[in-house]
């Protein structure tokens, strides 16, 4: 007779183990009340938050004042949460309530309906097909820009580089997205980025502020960001009734707009329309916001680092000249798509200098994840960085390799894989929609300028070892290039 088993095997009977809490993680002491505020450096957020990430592991929390964080970093976990959106994850509500009262409650920042509403005309705006059209003018662009760094290099005039690059990646936002060549690269005068650098380092700080002290009363530098703020929005009024004459103009164009702004202020019209003056507006400085800031800073972190590595300049370099030939500089849209080691430099550099290295997102749910209680409006702060310069994910991991994003790279790793880990756009629903506009803008650029010039230094001003600093973007300080151009060489 077979004995009746008095045990179950613990397979068959283990329950899943409970949730874990936020408030049960391991993460730095903080103070009563303001928790972890006085340990932060704001500039340096995003690198004390790494650090912590080492130091507590994978999932942690943090808090600054009331505001609880739990903090991700694996890889998997960071995509399931940026995938879970609009419906599990969404744009904070101080991020939605700052950017609204900066005038720029656009696609970035907005949520729910107001998303849905705005994100086919954005797209269609930013697609590839788009872009094509657009050449043309982006080829005007470029020649333009690097008419401004061979005077530079003919004079032995340092460039300061994050400056100079953010007047090419405004002059191709509007061009593209608005129809108007504002043309700052061959501007001495003052120049609209004057404004929209100061825009995003303010949002930066007031969303991560303990309090909303503006809201009683405002400092100095609050009353000079409003007149900033109020010079932004003459700026976006003035793009906005240039195409509104355009459409009166041409009628057609409002069944068939030929950009961003066209295209949105047609929907705005049409009978039962749900486009609002708001959502133009607020999509006008979103698009110049996030047009100038994210690929020029890209850009800087990647002549850095090719400066830095000569072998991958000049391997790039010999593709660059190959490439675009006598012209030095692209001309036709087919050429950026033989540009794959100058595009795989770009990737390798996302890698190491992502510059969005955090994203938080606040739960539009109760939900768990990695097995962790998440109720409804708790904020998660997403690393984007950590994985990314880890062994575990990658060979070499701290090593500036650009052959690592080709089809047969040395490192034995597909760049599909590689681009699970490394997440410089994002991922899932809300996946950045300019990437293509930053990528071709990138390969234009880095190819001009090593088809061009040979790159003599790029330094800091005082010669100290490049810093990150975090404003919503990280960029790097202060870098300033020196150029001597191709003719030169040959002497």
């Amino acid at each position: 007779m077979t004995p009746t088993p008095t045990t179950t095997p613990a397979a068959a009977t283990a329950a899943p183990p409970a949730p874990r809490r936020i408030a049960d993680l391991p993460g730095p002491r903080g103070l009563p009340l303001l928790g972890n505020t006085l340990q932060l450096d704001r500039d340096r957020l995003h690198q004390q938050a790494e650090a912590w990430a080492r130091q507590y592991g994978e999932a942690y929390r943090m808090r600054i004042g009331r505001r609880r964080f739990l903090v991700l970093s694996n890889p998997e976990v960071v995509a399931a949460v940026l995938r879970d959106r609009p419906e599990g994850f969404k744009r904070t509500e101080r991020l939605s309530q700052t950017a609204r009262e900066f005038g720029f409650h656009g696609l970035f920042s907005a949520n729910g309906e107001a998303w849905r509403r705005q994100r086919p005309m954005v797209l269609a705006g930013l697609d590839p097909t788009h872009i094509k059209s657009f050449f043309p003018t982006l080829v005007k662009v470029t020649q333009r820009f690097a008419q401004r760094w061979q005077r530079a290099a003919q004079r032995g005039e340092p460039i300061d580089l994050q400056a100079d690059l953010m007047r090419y990646t405004v002059d191709v936002t509007a061009g593209l997205a608005f129809g108007a060549d504002i043309n700052t690269i061959e501007s001495d005068d003052e120049v609209i980025q004057q404004h929209l650098d100061k825009v995003l380092p303010a949002l930066f700080k007031r969303v991560m502020a303990p309090v909303r002290y503006w809201g009683w009363f405002k400092l100095p530098a609050d009353r000079r960001l409003d007149q900033h703020l109020a010079a932004l929005a003459d700026a976006v009024q003035g793009f906005i009734a240039a195409a509104q004459a355009r459409l009166m103009a041409d009628p057609a164009l409002r069944a068939n707009p030929r950009n961003l702004i066209e295209a949105m202020l047609a929907a705005r019209d049409r009978d039962g329309s749900t486009v609002t003056d708001e959502d133009v507006s607020g999509n006008v400085l979103t698009m110049l916001l996030a047009g100038e800031d994210t690929t020029a800073n890209t850009l800087a972190w990647m002549i850095w680092q090719l400066h830095h590595h000569p072998d991958a300049t000049a391997r790039a370099a010999a593709e660059a000249r190959a490439v675009v030939g006598p012209a030095s500089l692209v001309t036709q849209p087919e050429q950026l798509q033989r540009l794959d080691y100058v595009e795989a430099c770009a990737h390798e550099t996302m890698r190491l200098r992502p510059v969005a290295p955090l994203i938080i997102q606040q739960a539009a749910r109760d939900t768990v994840v990695a097995g962790i209680e998440v109720p409804v409006n708790s904020l998660v702060m997403c690393l984007m960085r950590p994985a990314a310069v880890s062994d575990t994910h990658f060979v070499d991991a701290e090593r500036f390799m650009p052959e690592r994003w080709l089809a047969h790279g040395p490192a034995g790793q597909a760049a599909s894989s590689a681009k699970r880990v490394s997440m410089p756009f994002g991922a899932g629903p809300r996946i950045c929609p300019g990437r293509y506009l930053a990528l071709a803008e990138m390969k234009m650029v880095i190819s001009m300028l090593l088809a061009s010039f040979r790159i003599e230094s790029v330094d800091t001003v005082d010669g100290a070892p490049v810093r990150e600093r975090l404003a919503l973007t990280m960029s790097p300080i202060g870098l300033r290039m020196r150029l001597r151009t191709a003719s030169a060489l040959s002497v």
